[in-house]
């Protein structure tokens, strides 16, 4: 595993980042957000392994050299106590200024099964965790968040039925209704897990892990001009067999311009210091394509 010093003038895929105090900057399960003029993450702090610390919060102006802004969500009681597993921070700003952080939120069988909101009037937090539910009844395991026109989205793993696309409330702490449940069409009784979308030139780009555990996969993508579909077939956007170069999607975010995928390569037995691979991805008339390169540059490759 590469670890890039501080002060690199760019990114190493499959590395960690060190930040500006010098330790492993715990990216893990990202959540990723630009805010003015910087990039705010949020990641699932995992010095104590499988079990809940914090969710950590950085920032940075290039996507290479990041600042510690401290722990947005800390352990505490019930559903957020230091046994617990709190994973997949995902922050959305809503109209109003305030910030909603979800998270997939466990018992340490996995049977809690649900989604957690979290609440703060800034993206650093501190964030007030607020509860959870399972939204509309359903298991929901690793999430994703879109947002559009005001409205939030929520993408949700359903071990039991799918993958599901719920229309968040207003306030974006509960879900309203399942806009679309997408499938895989090989093994139509479940869909894909960690999932994450964008829209680009009209197209909405719905990315997500096959259910394989600890073990990577060609992860896969699907299109559709509207939300609730239909959606393409799914098909892979790295080389097949290259199980999407070791890694799982977390978030494929637009940057200037072009977009950047980030996946987590999990190091089962020493969470805290799992790299992840940070690329482009391109985007085009209803293909998607990821390329390895060994170093590069963001304002380089996005402007």
């Amino acid at each position: 595993m590469q670890t890039p010093v501080e002060g690199a003038d760019s990114i190493q895929p499959g590395s960690v980042f060190v930040d500006d105090r010098g330790h492993i900057a715990q990216l893990h399960g990202i959540g990723l957000s630009r805010v003015a003029d910087r990039w705010y993450a949020w990641g699932e702090d995992k010095a104590a392994g499988g079990t809940f610390t914090a969710v950590a919060c950085y920032s940075s102006a290039d996507l290479i050299s990041w600042r510690f802004e401290g722990n947005a969500l800390a352990a505490g009681d019930g559903d957020i106590a230091a046994d617990r597993v709190v994973e997949r921070p995902k922050v959305l700003q809503r109209p109003d200024g305030a910030w909603v952080m979800l998270l997939h939120v466990e018992s340490a069988d996995y049977s809690f099964a649900s989604v957690g909101y979290a609440i703060s009037d800034h993206p650093a937090g501190p964030f007030r965790y607020l509860g959870s539910e399972r939204p509309l009844g359903n298991i929901s395991r690793d999430i994703g968040v879109y947002q559009e026109d005001g409205v939030g989205y929520l993408l949700s793993e359903d071990r039991e039925k799918g993958l599901h696309i719920y229309r968040l409330r207003p306030d974006y702490l509960g879900v309203e209704d399942v806009v679309m449940t997408v499938r895989q069409q090989n093994n139509p009784a479940i869909g894909y897990e960690s999932p994450t979308l964008v829209r680009h030139d009209g197209l909405y780009y719905l990315f997500g892990s096959d259910l394989t555990g600890w073990s990577t996969n060609d992860n896969m993508f699907t299109t559709a001009t509207s939300l609730a579909g239909p959606w393409a077939p799914w098909r892979p956007f790295a080389p097949v067999g290259s199980a999407t170069f070791d890694s799982q999607v977390s978030v494929v975010v637009p940057v200037g311009s072009g977009h950047l995928y980030v996946g987590d390569r999990w190091l089962r037995d020493s969470l805290d210091e799992s790299p992840a691979v940070w690329l482009p991805i391109t985007l085009r008339e209803g293909t998607a394509e990821l390329e390895w390169r060994d170093s590069w540059n963001p304002h380089d490759v996005f402007g």
